[in-house]
């Protein structure tokens, strides 16, 4: 077991569990303590193994015992007689590898195409939400009327950080944490040409449907963007909505605007 004391099989162990950790863990442990989660993004977990892998290499590096013991078995292996059949694999496998990697990248893939398509497709006149249905022709935000302004706000805010700030960011800029690893990338949602030209029932739609219920004018699709109505509430979603306007500092489109086109 003395090789549990070695740098180097410490350092191989330490990666180990860190993409264990990204890839496995973050996407399925939370859910057992009742916390949502979702898979995270290749780019984020190569940064994330780069940055893990270049605190590995100065604490190795740190003591100058330490990185000697280090090296050994990677010397080892490129220049001992008796490891030649290791070094041979590793000089087959390497370029193999590299050359998958690449072949996997430029391969033709099934995905959505550069050509342009509907950003605001039009939404359908009524929806079924939770099992009723709600006719979005004319319809406004409830929480209006039935909610105070800074209560509402709250619930909103509370809403967009706990599940949307990750892709669409703490300025509603759309550069999110995970936005990098998304095509298409997280729509901004600050500006007068996104959610300033929608209306509030517009927007709600587009939220408790996500990217699975577009219409086919929306297509070609690839978003990631979940249909929030099977984790959200409708008070929940007219909140956020609300949230999403304030903190724009936009009005959403009146039905009046809708009307004269």
């Amino acid at each position: 077991m003395s090789f549990i004391r070695h740098p180097f099989w410490q350092a191989a162990f330490v990666l180990a569990i860190a993409y264990a950790l990204v890839k496995v863990g973050i996407p399925y442990l939370p859910p057992f303590v009742g916390v949502a989660s979702a898979p995270v993004p290749s780019t984020v977990i190569l940064q994330y193994m780069l940055t893990v892998t270049v605190g590995l290499l100065v604490w190795v590096s740190s003591n100058e015992e330490r990185w000697k013991e280090f090296k050994e078995p990677i010397q080892a292996v490129m220049v001992q007689p008796e490891k030649k059949g290791l070094r041979s694999v590793f000089l087959l496998a390497i370029p193999a590898l590299v050359a998958f990697g690449a072949y996997d990248t430029v391969r033709p893939k099934i995905a959505a195409p550069a050509s342009l398509r509907s950003v605001h497709p039009a939404p359908p006149p009524q929806i079924t939400f939770r099992g009723e249905t709600m006719v979005l022709n004319g319809l406004e935000n409830p929480l209006h009327e039935e909610m105070a302004p800074e209560a509402a706000y709250e619930l909103g805010k509370e809403i967009y950080y706990q599940n949307c700030m990750p892709c669409h960011g703490d300025y509603l800029d759309g550069a999110g944490h995970y936005a990098a690893g998304f095509n298409p990338t997280p729509l901004p949602l600050r500006g007068g040409g996104t959610i300033a030209q929608l209306t509030e029932s517009f927007v709600f739609w587009r939220i408790a449907k996500g990217g699975p219920g577009l219409p086919r004018e929306g297509a070609p699709w690839n978003s990631a963007m979940p249909a929030w109505e099977e984790f959200l509430t409708a008070e929940e979603i007219w909140a956020v909505t609300l949230f999403l306007y304030e903190q724009a500092g936009v009005a959403p489109r009146t039905w009046e605007e809708e009307e004269e086109g």
